[in-house]
């Protein structure tokens, strides 16, 4: 009986020992994903940080917290999503007066945002600001409330959602480096800004008057693009027929002030053989445009044979 409970003893000491060593080992060896990496504490004090894969460390002393630094995380504000089996579904219960904002000319928008982010610093992200997500979750409305409350709601609305998401950006991780929270934003996105629900019509009126208004001004701009062009071809094509046709009467002008001088240089030398010329070629041309001429003498007794000469030639010019 004593052999028994000797070899009782001996088992029930086995097995508390290796449930000790289970014990142990359980609470030394751990596995490290991929994504993250483990940060060691000794008795609440920073001890190091170990990489992905199996990892040990002191069973009981030590103590390990897994950080995703190369998970990329997001925090939603106005909105909150919920992963259904067919799609994502949005919810704004709750956090209406997350997005509900006052802009520069004293408007109301409701401004819906995502920031996206990585732990870039896991030691950072543990140990200097006492609840991280939290606190970026305040960084972030704080500094959309200061970006949005400079500029005007149709800035916010339309034209500058591009320069606020850039400034956000830059204004969110500015904060975060200030801190030395060991946060790296990677992005911020406007998600959907809208007016109020009880302005949302007169807004909306607003915006179909502004829409209406570019379309008359872009029409009138493209008949001004029509006309004006035409018109001024055709100016243009007038200045130039005037100043060819100026052109051409200062030089037929010129040409007879030459011809002028050459005659009254001939004139100079001889008078009366130049006036006899210029008479015969005036009386050419005069001569040459009349029809039937009749030259008689003094006294009209006689008809000179030019007439028969006229008709002459008429003939000779039918045959």
């Amino acid at each position: 009986m004593d052999k028994n409970l000797t070899m009782i003893l001996q088992n029930l000491r086995a097995i508390v020992l290796g449930f000790v060593v289970l014990l142990v080992l359980w609470n030394s060896i751990f596995k490290v994903a991929t994504e993250e990496v483990g940060v060691i504490t000794r008795l609440g004090r920073y001890s190091r940080t170990v990489e992905p894969g199996l990892n040990v460390k002191m069973p009981f002393a030590e103590r390990v917290d897994k950080v995703p630094v190369e998970r990329q995380q997001k925090l939603e504000f106005g909105f909150r999503s919920a992963n259904g089996s067919d799609q994502t579904s949005y919810s704004k219960d709750g956090v209406e007066n997350e997005s509900l904002m006052l802009t520069g000319d004293l408007n109301l928008a409701d401004v819906e945002w995502v920031v996206q982010y990585r732990i870039s610093n896991a030691y950072n992200y543990l140990f200097i600001v006492r609840d991280p997500e939290s606190t970026l979750r305040n960084i972030s409305e704080a500094a959309t409330r200061q970006i949005v409350g400079d500029r005007t709601v149709n800035e916010v609305l339309t034209i500058g959602r591009t320069e606020i998401t850039i400034k956000l950006h830059e204004l969110i991780q500015q904060i975060c480096n200030e801190y030395g929270m060991g946060i790296k934003v990677e992005q911020v996105v406007l998600q959907d800004v809208n007016p109020p629900d009880p302005v949302k019509a007169a807004f909306n009126a607003v915006n179909e008057a502004q829409q209406e208004k570019e379309t008359l001004i872009n029409q009138a701009k493209s008949e001004y693009n029509k006309v004006i062009p035409k018109a001024s071809g055709e100016a243009k094509a007038t200045i130039q027929k005037a100043e060819g046709y100026a052109i051409e009467r200062v030089n037929n002008a010129q040409g007879e002030v030459a011809r002028f001088n050459d005659l009254y240089q001939q004139y100079v030398k001889a008078p009366e053989v130049t006036k006899k010329r210029i008479y015969l070629e005036n009386m050419t041309n005069v001569m040459g445009k009349l029809g039937n001429v009749i030259i008689t003498d003094q006294g009209g007794a006689n008809v000179l044979p030019l007439l028969q000469m006229q008709l002459n030639k008429e003939n000779a010019k039918k045959d």
